[in-house]
């Protein structure tokens, strides 16, 4: 029997073994495993590791995304982490190739996956408190959302939760450094049902231009953490 002699139902099944990139030159051989390729039930789950994955064509967004998954593990997140008045013009160069990538990514998201369930963010250094409110405003049924290392999220985002996440029953706020203790509390007294995690976050040093005298000092300690 040849694979395209198998039903529908049958081809979904084994391109949900395949990643994107098998799911893509598959899709090329022919028009029916091209509607296999274009069927929303195939892409109910999405998983990055980078975001250069974000700008391929080799996967298809749309009402059927349940579970997102964007975790970039790199040296270069490092670069991402360190703030703005303090890269040199490598650095600010690195960053501003991708600093948007993110961000327009999720917020199309918004538009096109208002059923998604769960979302998982790591090393993410430019997404803002604004893409997380968008995302709780469109996405209503969102039940997980977890942050981890993205140095750009404040208690603004805690913020949103409290006001959109009435879905939300699991919140990570790892090693975000610029979440503050009062903000931590305020989600818990609002939002009691979700399981918070914030490892580290209120504990580290946030984020403000320092005067000229604790410029140096500031900056060892930042060194150090890295």
């Amino acid at each position: 029997m040849h694979i395209t002699q198998l039903n529908q139902e049958c081809l979904l099944h084994l391109f949900s073994f395949l990643d994107k990139n098998s799911r893509k030159n598959l899709a090329k051989t022919c028009h029916k495993l091209l509607e296999v390729f274009q069927d929303p039930l195939l892409w109910s789950l999405l998983k990055f590791h980078s975001p250069v994955e974000l700008k391929k064509d080799n996967f298809l967004l749309g009402p059927a995304l349940k579970h997102l998954s964007i975790c970039w593990y790199s040296e270069r997140v490092k670069v991402c982490n360190i703030e703005d008045w303090m890269k040199n013009s490598f650095q600010k160069d690195f960053c501003k190739r991708h600093e948007n990538t993110v961000s327009d990514f999720l917020l199309d998201v918004c538009n096109r996956c208002p059923n998604l369930l769960s979302l998982t963010l790591s090393g993410c250094g430019h997404v803002t408190d604004d893409c997380i409110l968008q995302l709780l405003k469109n996405c209503p049924n969102l039940k997980s959302l977890k942050l981890e290392n993205c140095v750009q999220i404040t208690d603004h985002t805690l913020e949103a939760v409290t006001v959109h996440g009435a879905s939300l029953r699991t919140l990570h706020v790892d090693f975000c450094r610029n979440v503050t203790q009062a903000g931590l509390q305020r989600v818990r007294e609002m939002c009691p049902s979700v399981m918070l995690r914030a490892e580290r976050s209120a504990n580290m040093i946030p984020d403000s231009k320092p005067g000229k005298k604790l410029m140096l000092e500031k900056a060892s300690r930042k060194l150090v953490q890295l």
